[in-house]
C-alpha cells in the first residue's frame, strides 16, 4: 500500500500513553499490542490487543478527531510492521479503498470483542471470566505466564480478588500456583468453568 513507512519496537516498549498526540496509524506485520485504561485508584483493565491485521481503537479515535492518547499501549512481542504518518491517514483513508476496506473490516471486529467485554464484565460471574482468561492465555502445555496482579488486569478485578479465586480454583485440582505465574492441570474442567456450567 502506498504512504507508508517502516515501523519497529523491540518487546517491553511503550507504544503510547495518555496525553500523548497520535504520530500515525501502525499496520502490524509480526508482534502483540497490549493496550490497557488505568483509573485513578491505580487499577488497571486490559481493554484489548492489537495483531496483524486488527485495529486500534485508541489510534484510530485519535486521529479522526485529532485528540491525545487516553490509554497505554505496550508492545507483548517486539513489533514490526508500517506506520501511516498522521498528516496522510485522511488522504489515505479517502483515496486507498484496499486501506478502508482493511479498516473498516477490523473496526466491525473490534466492536464485537467489546461487545463481548462488556457482556463478561456485567453478564459474566467472575469464576467463568478467570478460566475465560487463563485458558486464552495458557501455552500449549498449559502454563499461563502471569501475575496476579496482571490477572486482575485482565479479568477487570481486584489483585486480592483474583488471588482468592485462584486459591479455591487450585483446591478443585483445576491449576496450580506456582512463583511464575499457573499451571492449567484439568482443562477440561476450566472449559466447564467458562461456560458457566459449574
Amino acid at each position: 500500500m502506498r504512504g507508508l513507512r517502516d515501523f519497529t519496537a523491540p518487546k517491553g516498549s511503550t507504544i503510547f500513553q495518555p496525553g500523548q498526540p497520535c504520530p500515525g496509524f501502525v499496520i502490524l506485520s509480526e508482534g502483540t499490542i497490549r493496550v490497557t485504561l488505568a483509573g485513578a485508584s491505580g487499577r488497571e483493565v486490559v481493554l484489548y490487543r492489537v495483531r496483524p491485521g486488527e485495529v486500534c481503537l485508541q489510534t484510530l479515535s485519535c486521529l479522526i478527531k485529532d485528540q491525545a492518547y487516553g490509554a497505554d499501549g505496550v508492545a507483548e512481542t517486539d513489533l514490526s510492521g508500517y506506520i501511516v504518518p498522521a498528516n496522510e491517514f485522511r488522504s489515505k483513508l479517502a483515496e486507498d479503498a484496499e486501506f478502508r476496506d482493511m479498516l473498516m473490516l477490523s473496526v466491525s471486529s473490534r466492536f464485537s470483542e467489546y461487545q463481548q467485554l462488556i457482556e463478561d464484565i456485567a453478564l459474566t460471574n467472575f469464576d467463568a471470566r478467570l478460566a475465560k482468561v487463563l485458558i486464552r492465555l495458557a501455552s500449549p502445555d498449559g502454563k499461563v505466564p502471569a501475575t496476579h496482579s496482571e490477572l486482575a488486569s485482565e479479568t477487570a478485578s481486584g489483585r486480592a480478588y483474583v488471588s482468592r479465586r485462584l486459591a479455591e480454583l487450585a483446591r478443585q485440582g483445576l491449576v496450580e500456583q506456582h512463583k511464575d505465574g499457573v499451571v492449567i492441570l484439568d482443562e477440561k474442567a476450566l472449559e466447564h468453568v467458562a461456560a458457566g456450567e459449574r
